[in-house]
């Protein structure tokens, strides 16, 4: 099997803070994922495929407004239709919270992981348009 990865990075926006302190829900990491997942499956099989189910969802530090993340994810294993995959999200950035300056942020030396999960995605044989 090929090696496919993805890996998307953004700024987490005051507009996904959903809870005091400039806290982020936890689901828009699975967002995230939702969408490794998709490019992964186009780049396996040429289709968007289907996210079925999540396996797991650990999460492990929290996201504020400011903050860049980086969400990756990989198939690590392939079905006739099915593909298991594994992800996670980094926080690379952080909001500084220095008082009379609200652009400071740091970068930061050591991504702290913010958020890990794998699941299965399907792709019907009927969709599946890349040889393999």
């Amino acid at each position: 099997m090929e090696n496919h990865t993805s890996l998307i990075r953004l700024r987490i926006s005051a507009h996904d803070a959903h809870y005091a302190g400039q806290l982020v829900d936890g689901a828009r990491m699975l967002q995230l994922f939702g969408d490794v997942a998709t490019e992964l499956l186009i780049r396996h099989d040429g289709d968007e495929g289907l996210f079925v189910a999540y396996d797991s969802v650990e999460f492990l530090a929290p996201v504020r407004a400011g903050d860049y993340i980086e969400a990756s994810g990989r198939i690590v294993a392939a079905g006739r239709t099915s593909r298991e995959m594994v992800f996670e999200a980094r926080k690379i950035i952080s909001s500084a919270n220095v008082v009379g300056q609200p652009s400071a942020a740091d970068l930061l030396e050591d991504p702290i992981i913010v958020c890990k999960a794998s699941g299965t995605c399907v792709v019907p044989a009927h969709c599946q348009r890349l040889q393999r």
